[in-house]
Protein backbone atom coordinates (compact mmCIF):
# COMPACT_ATOMS: atom_id res chain seq x y z
CA UNK A 1 0.00 0.00 0.00
CA UNK A 2 1.22 3.84 -0.55
CA UNK A 3 1.12 6.74 1.25
CA UNK A 4 -0.55 9.15 -0.94
CA UNK A 5 -0.17 12.79 0.33
CA UNK A 6 -1.81 15.21 -1.45
CA UNK A 7 -3.75 15.78 -4.93
CA UNK A 8 -3.60 18.78 -6.83
CA UNK A 9 -5.63 19.86 -10.19
CA UNK A 10 -4.26 22.69 -12.10
CA UNK A 11 -6.17 24.29 -14.71
CA UNK A 12 -4.70 25.12 -18.60
CA UNK A 13 -3.72 28.81 -17.15
CA UNK A 14 -1.70 27.38 -14.48
CA UNK A 15 -4.86 28.45 -11.61
CA UNK A 16 -5.36 26.23 -8.87
CA UNK A 17 -8.65 24.40 -9.00
CA UNK A 18 -8.33 21.84 -6.62
CA UNK A 19 -6.43 20.58 -3.67
CA UNK A 20 -6.93 17.58 -1.58
CA UNK A 21 -4.47 16.69 1.38
CA UNK A 22 -4.87 12.93 2.64
CA UNK A 23 -2.69 13.07 5.41
CA UNK A 24 -1.67 15.21 8.24
CA UNK A 25 1.95 15.53 7.67
CA UNK A 26 0.96 17.11 3.90
CA UNK A 27 -1.28 19.75 5.13
CA UNK A 28 -0.96 22.97 3.08
CA UNK A 29 -2.65 25.81 3.98
CA UNK A 30 -4.77 27.54 0.51
CA UNK A 31 -1.74 30.59 -0.53
CA UNK A 32 0.88 28.21 -0.31
CA UNK A 33 -1.34 25.43 -2.12
CA UNK A 34 -1.44 28.47 -5.17
CA UNK A 35 2.18 29.32 -5.19
CA UNK A 36 2.99 25.68 -5.34
CA UNK A 37 0.46 24.79 -8.06
CA UNK A 38 1.67 28.59 -9.96
CA UNK A 39 5.09 27.02 -9.75
CA UNK A 40 4.73 23.70 -11.06
CA UNK A 41 2.71 25.04 -13.98
CA UNK A 42 5.87 27.14 -14.96
CA UNK A 43 8.26 24.04 -14.42
CA UNK A 44 5.97 21.97 -16.19
CA UNK A 45 5.52 24.10 -19.35
CA UNK A 46 9.67 25.24 -19.51
CA UNK A 47 10.77 21.12 -19.15
CA UNK A 48 8.35 20.61 -21.80
CA UNK A 49 10.46 23.43 -24.36
CA UNK A 50 13.52 22.30 -23.01
CA UNK A 51 13.19 18.97 -23.65
CA UNK A 52 15.91 17.26 -26.38
CA UNK A 53 12.94 14.72 -26.90
CA UNK A 54 10.55 15.35 -29.99
CA UNK A 55 6.65 15.44 -28.05
CA UNK A 56 7.61 16.05 -25.00
CA UNK A 57 4.18 17.30 -22.83
CA UNK A 58 6.56 18.02 -19.42
CA UNK A 59 8.14 16.75 -16.52
CA UNK A 60 5.58 13.11 -15.51
CA UNK A 61 7.87 12.12 -12.47
CA UNK A 62 9.56 13.97 -9.88
CA UNK A 63 11.59 11.82 -7.89
CA UNK A 64 12.95 12.85 -4.01
CA UNK A 65 14.19 11.14 -0.82
CA UNK A 66 10.96 11.91 0.72
CA UNK A 67 8.29 12.16 -1.50
CA UNK A 68 7.44 11.69 -5.74
CA UNK A 69 5.15 13.78 -7.55
CA UNK A 70 3.15 12.34 -10.43
CA UNK A 71 2.36 14.79 -12.95
CA UNK A 72 -1.14 13.96 -15.38
CA UNK A 73 -1.39 16.15 -18.47
CA UNK A 74 -4.88 16.01 -19.48
CA UNK A 75 -6.30 16.22 -23.54
CA UNK A 76 -7.30 19.65 -22.16
CA UNK A 77 -4.09 21.13 -20.25
CA UNK A 78 -5.90 20.09 -16.81
CA UNK A 79 -2.96 19.25 -14.62
CA UNK A 80 -3.23 16.25 -11.99
CA UNK A 81 -0.42 16.62 -9.80
CA UNK A 82 -0.34 13.88 -6.77
CA UNK A 83 2.57 13.87 -4.28
CA UNK A 84 3.05 10.41 -2.87
CA UNK A 85 5.61 8.14 -0.73
CA UNK A 86 8.99 7.11 -2.35
CA UNK A 87 8.76 4.41 -4.87
CA UNK A 88 4.65 4.22 -4.53
CA UNK A 89 3.21 1.84 -7.23
CA UNK A 90 0.83 2.41 -9.49
CA UNK A 91 0.30 5.85 -9.83
CA UNK A 92 0.20 6.31 -13.28
CA UNK A 93 -3.14 4.33 -13.26
CA UNK A 94 -4.60 5.84 -10.41
CA UNK A 95 -3.81 9.31 -12.37
CA UNK A 96 -5.97 7.91 -14.49
CA UNK A 97 -8.69 6.81 -12.68
CA UNK A 98 -8.75 10.05 -10.79
CA UNK A 99 -8.63 12.00 -14.58
CA UNK A 100 -12.11 9.40 -15.38
CA UNK A 101 -13.31 10.78 -11.77
CA UNK A 102 -12.80 14.11 -12.55
CA UNK A 103 -14.77 13.22 -16.27
CA UNK A 104 -18.09 11.60 -14.76
CA UNK A 105 -18.89 14.00 -12.19
CA UNK A 106 -17.41 17.06 -12.58
CA UNK A 107 -17.00 17.91 -16.56
CA UNK A 108 -20.61 16.24 -16.84
CA UNK A 109 -21.71 18.08 -14.06
CA UNK A 110 -23.94 21.18 -15.46
CA UNK A 111 -23.14 23.54 -12.95
CA UNK A 112 -19.66 23.27 -13.32
CA UNK A 113 -17.95 25.58 -15.46
CA UNK A 114 -14.75 24.88 -17.26
CA UNK A 115 -11.74 26.42 -15.28
CA UNK A 116 -13.16 27.22 -12.00
CA UNK A 117 -12.46 25.85 -8.24
CA UNK A 118 -14.30 22.06 -8.34
CA UNK A 119 -16.45 21.88 -6.08
CA UNK A 120 -18.45 18.44 -6.48
CA UNK A 121 -19.52 16.38 -3.56
CA UNK A 122 -19.69 13.53 -5.66
CA UNK A 123 -16.08 13.77 -6.56
CA UNK A 124 -14.79 14.05 -3.67
CA UNK A 125 -16.45 11.30 -2.15
CA UNK A 126 -15.55 8.98 -4.94
CA UNK A 127 -11.95 10.36 -4.93
CA UNK A 128 -11.81 9.70 -1.25
CA UNK A 129 -13.05 6.04 -1.72
CA UNK A 130 -10.19 5.54 -3.94
CA UNK A 131 -7.60 7.06 -2.27
CA UNK A 132 -8.28 4.87 0.66
CA UNK A 133 -8.40 1.87 -1.17
CA UNK A 134 -4.94 2.29 -2.16
CA UNK A 135 -2.94 3.52 0.84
Amino acid sequence: MATIFSLVIINKSGGLIFQKDFTETARVDTNEAMTQASIWHSLHAISAQLSPTPGCTGIELLETDTFNLHCFLAPTGTKFVLTCAPRAAGMEVLLQIIYELYSDYVLKNPFYEMEMPIRCAEFDSHLLSEIRSRS
